[in-house]
């Protein structure tokens, strides 16, 4: 496990100190590292994605558990590091892309994502802040071989993904995630936690696929996009709302009313109602 001195040295060796554009806060707590891979159940063999890696604290604990383990770095520098400290020591289980995690706003890495091919895959990470809601958004609806994700993120999307029906964190992808999987907070994380401390709180989350669900991700993406332009008239009425929408008449599923507001309804309703509209139009 890396120390804080370790993790200085790899930052030196890199040519930089943490980025803050990029979101550089590396974890510590070499507790909460295990955890995080344990509540994965990543073994040997397990296929993972992993976006972020900074220095690779959490990359080599899953090296050495036996995984391969695909994972993509923005920071050159870190990239060049990576490069010598685990691809040498790990040649055949870890290969390392260098560039963004998204090649759009609802597209993944082109490279990364073709080394993992149909393979069965797992998200783990600690993940850059600023790429968490779409990366993972991406990955619920557009990736059913994506079996889970276990991740480090600010505290407020953690609220945001488990968050009920009227609150004031529900959203379009609580209804992505709830739909298609069952969510858990792992961990409250404060900022001690971290090199530097970040000025926002931070949890672990994670997120299990329900391989009930058949799999539909050209469904699953126009819902979630749909679900999103509902929420964008959360506190109105559905029958004008969605009358503004729809091409043609809408029939309401059972359950759902024209009066109701799409942030009272649960998941599951939202998505049969959006089928309702695509169906329409």
């Amino acid at each position: 496990m890396q120390t804080l001195a370790r993790i200085k040295e790899l930052l030196d060796l890199a040519g930089h100190g943490p980025k803050k554009a990029l979101g550089q806060n590396f974890l510590l707590d070499h507790n909460l590292i295990t955890k995080l891979v344990d509540s994965s159940g990543i073994q040997s063999g397990s296929r993972v994605l992993e976006i972020g890696p900074g220095t690779g604290a959490l990359t080599e604990l899953m090296l050495e558990r036996g995984a391969k383990v695909t994972a993509i770095e923005l920071d050159s520098g870190l990239a060049r590091v990576l490069r010598h400290t685990l691809g040498e020591r790990f040649p055949e289980t870890f290969t390392l892309v260098e560039g963004d995690c998204l090649a759009s706003k609802k597209r993944l890495n082109t490279e990364a994502m073709s080394i993992i091919g149909d393979e069965t895959f797992a998200l783990v990470a600690n993940l850059p802040y600023h790429a968490a809601t779409p990366a993972m958004m991406t990955l619920i609806t557009a990736h059913p071989n994506c079996s889970g994700m276990y991740v480090t993120i600010q505290k407020e999307v953690v609220d945001r993904l488990l968050a009920p029906p009227s609150s004031k964190t529900y959203g379009a992808i609580a209804v992505a995630a709830q739909c298609l999987g069952t969510g858990e907070r792992i961990a409250n994380l404060p900022p001690e936690c971290f090199y530097p401390r970040p000025s926002v709180a931070s949890a672990m989350y994670g997120w299990t696929r329900d391989p009930s669900i058949p799999h539909d991700p050209e469904a699953w993406i126009n819902r979630a996009d749909l679900t999103q332009t509902l929420f964008q008239s959360r506190r109105k009425m559905l029958g004008g709302v969605v009358k503004k929408i729809a091409k043609s008449e809408v029939q309401f599923p059972d359950g759902i009313t024209p009066d109701d507001r799409i942030d009272a309804l649960e998941p599951e309703r939202i998505w049969a109602l959006c089928a309702s509209i695509i169906r329409a139009s």
